[in-house]
């Protein structure tokens, strides 16, 4: 807010006429200075106010007479005094007559003292006492506060979408794991017994191709639930500490392989990234998903990008995303100049069997796996994608300090069994049959029980011996943990092997307690259930 130095004073120039007259002459007639809406602030080079209009004395909170004559900078805040000060004598010594202008956003200083956002435009005109400045401000405060409260709506409707989308999928994923549990069920059925038949017949016979047929129909089912229950993040894991840059180097020839000479493949792995605790398989599962989906979106070739870095998840962005914990994070960065996603598209592509791909073309539960594989290990993804533009997908992996453990190795174990009795409790008729008829085949004396209660009251008998208890973790009444926990009351000695086609959410104490047995998971072969028997029986018979 800013002219030449005048040549007489500011109170005799002004005392000549009115608001519009004075060293203006008729150039500023009142009735059209009055009519502006916005303040319009005369300012001689000195910095002295020449001329205020009405809407100046309204914005401002000062009578005209109260500021005629006085400094502009009584209506900056202190500090921004400098900056007007250096931006009016720039202003001065290199005038021009086409002005600044307008977008030059100041803050003005209202007579109580508050601060406000206001944008100026600076205009030269001359008169007979030299160039004067003639300063046009418009009060932002309305605009800003609108501003605000648009950022504030659209950041709360964000992060209602981002709620909504984690209880949809998370309503989808009970949905997927309590199905994928009972067909898990079943296909351990449909195999062993393909099984059972495959035995009987005679390799290269037309019945005994059918059967292996539906074997291999039956296993394509299980890769299928297998996917469900790692969406619905009960997919039963191994976790450990993993260095997510090791995982990266590992597999980068084969992601190069899988994209093709079409796609270019570039990784920036941050040193000293720390690891995470997640299970090594499903991460590397977690990248080959993103690369083959990044692929896809790039029919004509192009460039995908993999970078690791470590962040610290600040407040704003928990806000944003209230499903994950502040702290360290491990972030997965996989980004692809693609051909991007409508909105409609990228709010749905975690949702199981959602694909925008050809029928036959894919099973939709690419990215879902992608989404139960981070959730499960307590971590976050987001997606930023425009169409036309590529897609970024960020996952984000809780920070661990510990060392990665090196795997046991494998024992090589004798599946015969020795006459042992082993209590079965399995509240599947199917399973339990089947299981039954593998062990006693196997060499095992089998007690079946189809409630964790039947089992305690055989348990609880003296005269009954038992070398192995076998339970599924999740039945009606008493659970396969409690069952267990009350089994080493009864028998501390007494080994159990749980079973489950996949974990539900359970208390800390029941994690523990799960942790202190092996899992077999389902559906199991032969060769799993009784090679996890013989194993455990051999360890008691060694201990």
């Amino acid at each position: 807010m800013t002219g030449s130095h005048p040549q007489t004073s500011v109170r005799e120039r002004t005392d000549r006429g009115e608001a519009g007259a004075g060293p203006f002459g008729d150039r500023l007639p009142e009735h059209l200075l009055e009519s502006i809406p916005d303040a319009v602030v005369a300012v001689a080079g000195d910095g002295a106010i020449l001329l205020v209009n009405r809407e100046s004395e309204r914005i401002f909170g000062y009578r005209r007479d109260e500021l005629i004559g006085e400094p502009v900078e009584m209506l900056v805040p202190a500090r921004h005094r400098d900056e007007h000060f250096a931006q009016r004598q720039r202003y001065f010594e290199e005038p021009t007559t086409r002005g600044l202008g307008t977008g030059l956003e100041f803050h003005g200083l209202r007579r109580n003292g508050s601060e406000f956002p206001l944008d100026m435009a600076v205009s030269p005109i001359g008169t007979g006492e030299g160039t004067t400045a003639i300063v046009v401000v418009h009060d932002l405060s309305e605009a800003k506060e609108s501003e605000r409260r648009r950022d504030e709506e659209l950041a709360r409707a964000n992060r209602e979408a981002r709620i909504a989308q984690s209880r949809r999928l998370e309503s989808l994923g009970q949905l997927a794991g309590g199905v994928a549990h009972d067909f898990n069920n079943l296909l351990g059925v449909i195999l062993n017994y393909a099984d059972f038949v495959a035995d009987e017949l005679e390799q290269g016979t037309t019945a005994h191709t059918d059967v292996v047929e539906i074997r291999k129909a039956a296993e394509r089912a299980t890769d299928l639930t297998r996917q469900l229950l790692i969406f619905s993040r009960r997919e039963i894991t191994k976790p450990a500490p993993v260095h997510l840059n090791e995982v990266v180097r590992d597999i980068e020839r084969l992601l190069g392989r899988t994209l093709g000479e079409q796609v270019e493949l570039v990784v920036d792995l941050s040193r000293d990234v720390p690891a995470v605790l997640a299970d090594p398989g499903q991460v590397e599962q977690v990248l080959v998903n993103l690369a083959v989906n990044a692929r896809d979106a790039m029919p004509d070739g192009g460039r995908l990008v993999i970078e690791t870095s470590e962040v610290e998840l600040d407040r704003d962005f928990l806000q944003e995303h209230p499903d994950v914990s502040p702290g360290r994070y491990v972030r997965l960065t996989v980004a692809d100049n693609g051909t991007g996603m409508e909105p409609d598209v990228a709010a749905r592509v975690f949702e199981p069997f959602f694909s925008t791909k050809h029928k036959g073309e894919g099973t939709g539960l690419g990215l879902a796996t992608v989404y139960g594989i981070v959730t499960a290990a307590g971590g976050q993804i987001s997606l930023y994608s425009e169409p036309g533009e590529g897609t970024v997908f960020r996952v984000h992996l809780p920070a661990v300090d510990s060392e990665a453990a090196a795997a046991p190795g494998q024992i090589a174990v004798d599946f015969t069994g020795r006459g042992e009795s082993v209590l079965l409790v399995e509240d599947d008729d199917t399973v339990r049959a089947l299981a039954k008829r593998i062990l006693t085949e196997g060499g095992y004396l089998v007690t079946p029980a189809d409630r964790g209660a039947e089992a305690v009251r055989l348990l609880e008998d003296p005269r009954r011996d038992y070398d192995l208890l076998i339970s599924d973790v999740v039945m009606p009444g008493m659970r396969g943990v409690e069952l267990a926990q009350r089994a080493r009351q009864l028998r501390p000695e007494l080994p159990v092997l749980m079973m489950s086609g996949y974990t539900s959410p359970m208390a800390p104490e029941d994690r523990r307690a799960l942790a202190e047995a092996p899992l077999l998971e389902k559906p199991f072969s032969r060769r799993d259930l009784l090679g996890e028997v013989r194993s455990l029986l051999d360890e008691r018979r060694v201990g």
